[in-house]
């Protein structure tokens, strides 16, 4: 069906085989600009390399990129890149690695999951004496500020530590924002690899734009920044904050119940739009947030004849390797049986809806599903609905809705809502809004 997903975020999950000398530049392939080997050479000694370790030994489980954003220590990366000793801190630990190849322990403070950030503190390097540092010890990056918009096509120089081989510069363009995003992301003209996850986007005055969070799979030159205010405002809500030293799934819990609240909202909000379908009303969701794709069988068919189409959120929330969440996705498919005629019709029709997945797994408890011939606007329907309770993120669920028209012998239409995340009060609603948007189109 041609979807294209936002790969997942590029911290490091093992070590690269080929390593650099301690500290030095990884070599680029191509030649750098004048202004990309100044912004390297202004950020250097403010970045760090971040990697998650085994509690008890060396052997490391991620590594990823930050920055220093205060004179005291304070570093900005991934979530993501530091998701496993926010979920598990009894089994891995944080150590960085600056450019000079001074390295030590880790503290995290502060995360937001839901624009992939965390803030951390710089502890003293492995073998000094005393506090980590003065009131001025570190150098720091700055922000842009955000009265100063980017231009389309604006040099900008992203820079980490890409395949643990050292640290580097990558350049590339701004584009603008990325469309249909649910959260605002910056569309960066540039290729960014496994381990710059975390790592600063720069303009060419050395400020600080975005932050590194993921490329695509699909194509090559283009990935994804966070933009610089999101993390700004995290540093200012956590530079104070105490050391997170238990599992942070409450603290997770909290933020996905307010994304989840925001994200229903907005798409309870938007109208159906028609499927253009002869028999039936079918909802389709607005593309403000999501993108819609759609395929058909061939004209030349002896089969049963289809047409469908899939609408999805082209990102997830990163939560852990196992679970992504707070996404949605509507889909649907019509069928026209008379080449087959009505009892290979039905036979064929009935396994499509029952050849689905309906959920359950390790995040999640076993789906608990309710059956029902439901009345849609005069409509009949056969329906399904199941719920998905979260282990660890209490008040969490995954919704599916099923629905298979059954009033006709040789055509009907199937549909289905996904919703990961979502709370109970919401997954109602959400059941209802998809429910209420079948029924007859008037001409039937």
């Amino acid at each position: 069906m041609g979807l294209v997903l936002a790969a997942a975020a590029c911290a490091l999950p093992f070590p690269a085989a080929a390593a650099a000398a301690p500290g030095g530049a990884a070599v680029p392939e191509k030649a750098l600009s004048p202004s990309a080997q100044r912004a390297f050479e202004t950020a250097r000694d403010k970045l760090v390399q971040v990697r998650t370790l085994l509690k008890d030994q060396d052997s490391q489980a991620s590594v990823g990129s930050g920055f220093l954003v205060s004179a005291d220590g304070l570093i900005i990366t991934n979530y993501h890149v530091v998701s496993q000793i926010a979920l598990q801190p009894q089994r891995y630990r944080l150590t960085y690695t600056r450019a000079g190849g001074a390295s030590g322990a880790l503290q995290l403070l502060a995360f937001d999951a839901v624009h992939d950030l965390a803030l951390a503190r710089l502890l003293p390097p492995d073998g000094a004496d005393g506090p980590a540092a003065g009131p001025a010890a570190y150098a720091t990056l700055g922000f842009r500020p955000r009265t100063q918009a980017l231009s389309n096509g604006e040099r900008i120089f992203s820079l980490g530590n890409p395949l643990d081989i050292g640290f580097a510069v990558l350049e590339g363009n701004y584009n603008g924002l990325v469309s249909r995003s649910f959260y605002p992301q910056i569309f960066f003209a540039g290729a960014l690899s496994p381990g710059m996850s975390g790592g600063p986007a720069l303009d060419g005055q050395g400020r600080v734009i975005g932050i590194n969070v993921a490329t695509r799979l699909d194509g090559q030159e283009v990935s994804f920044l966070v933009p610089a205010q999101f993390a700004e405002e995290l540093l200012e809500r956590g530079r104070g904050a105490a050391p997170i030293t238990g599992d942070a799934y409450p603290e997770l819990t909290r933020q996905l119940l307010e994304h989840q609240s925001n994200l229903v909202e907005r798409f309870l909000a938007l109208p159906w739009r028609s499927a253009g379908h002869a028999r039936y009303r079918i909802p389709v969701p607005q593309e403000d947030f999501m993108r819609c794709w759609g395929s058909s069988s061939r004209a030349e068919s002896k089969g049963m004849e289809f047409q469908s189409s899939e609408c999805h959120m082209d990102s997830a929330l990163f939560i852990s390797d196992q679970l992504r969440t707070g996404n949605l996705t509507v889909r649907h498919e019509t069928f026209d049986g008379a080449k087959l005629g009505t009892l290979r019709f039905s036979e064929n029709y009935s396994n499509r809806f029952r050849m689905k997945h309906m959920g359950g797994g390790t995040s999640t408890t076993a789906p608990e599903c309710r059956e029902s011939f439901t009345d849609l606007d005069g409509l009949p329907a056969r329906t399904v609905v199941c719920l998905s309770a979260y282990r660890k993120l209490k008040g969490l669920y995954d919704l599916s809705v099923l629905v298979a028209t059954v009033d006709a012998s040789q055509q009907g239409a199937q549909g289905r809502l996904d919703a990961r995340g979502v709370d109970f009060d919401n997954a109602l609603r959400l059941v209802d809004h998809y429910l209420h948007g079948y029924g007859w189109n008037g001409s039937h």
